[in-house]
């Protein structure tokens, strides 16, 4: 992969990524990775992030896994309001035992879009805290050569380009199938008298229909078997039950900070 492109022609908004230049042994060669124990401060917006297909089963342990928008782009919730993340910390760390998408882990690099030769090339959030001229681990040796370090980068985003178009090819299968209706998330809040109160809409969202999964003829079941799709739509099913976990969790941090704000 190319990391010496001059910048300009790149295209593309990227969640988290706010100063996207690409990849330049002279422009970055003193730049360096700072090592922190909580890196993952700029994800504390990531309301949903980007999951590609091999993540949905490790991700549906964790957060529900649906699909959004025209092109039903998978995501993994992490939270219910927008701008919140309720699994990043204000340090930056990360919930203990949580599953961290790709997407997140790939940061500060990725791949962007230069228009002026129709290719994907490596680019960084020049803007990242994780980057630094004082930093531990330096992007390129002396020589101008990109380090194990930077190579393993570009190494991972190529792979998660690679899986992204299996992920989209994997959409394609549920739309030609016709297997898509909107769902909604449900919660029920509590009376003080204990009774249940009035259902409120938490999100509306694309999910697979396990009506119109269930009524596909036996040889169109046994290809998604085959293909593996099959069990990714379980695991994106199974990963609906998370959106209690999620509310419970919501609902967790606004009596803490409702607590906290009492104190003050």
């Amino acid at each position: 992969m190319e990391t010496t492109q001059p910048a300009g022609g790149i295209s593309g908004n990227v969640l988290f990524y706010s100063s996207p230049e690409p990849l330049n042994r002279e422009q970055h060669a003193k730049l360096a990775l700072v090592h922190k124990d909580k890196p993952y401060r700029f994800a504390l917006s990531g309301t949903a992030v980007p999951l590609a297909v091999t993540e949905f089963a490790p991700a549906a342990l964790t957060y529900p896994v649906i699909f959004a928008g025209e092109d039903r782009v998978p995501l993994a919730v992490m939270g219910l309001n927008t701008g919140e993340n309720l699994f990043v910390q204000a340090d930056g760390g990360f919930e203990a035992g949580a599953y961290i998408p790709a997407y997140i882990r790939r940061y500060p690099f990725v791949l962007a879009n230069d228009e002026t030769q129709d290719r994907l090339i490596v680019c960084i959030d020049r803007s990242s805290d994780l980057l630094a001229e004082g930093g531990q681990t330096p992007l390129f040796d002396d020589k101008g050569e990109p380090t194990e370090y930077t190579q393993n980068c570009i190494k991972f985003c190529d792979d998660f380009e690679v899986e992204r178009r299996r992920t989209d090819s994997f959409v394609q299968l549920l739309k030609d199938n016709d297997l898509f209706e909107l769902k909604k998330a449900v919660f029920t809040p509590m009376n003080a008298d204990g009774s249940a109160g009035e259902p409120q809409t938490v999100a509306e969202y694309f999910g697979v229909s396990e009506e119109k999964l269930n009524a596909l003829p036996a040889e169109k079941i046994k290809e998604l078997q085959t293909s593996g799709a099959l069990a990714q739509i379980y695991a994106h099913l199974v990963s609906l039950i998370g959106w209690d976990r999620l509310i419970a969790l919501a609902t967790i941090r606004q009596q803490q900070a409702a607590a906290n704000g009492a104190l003050n």
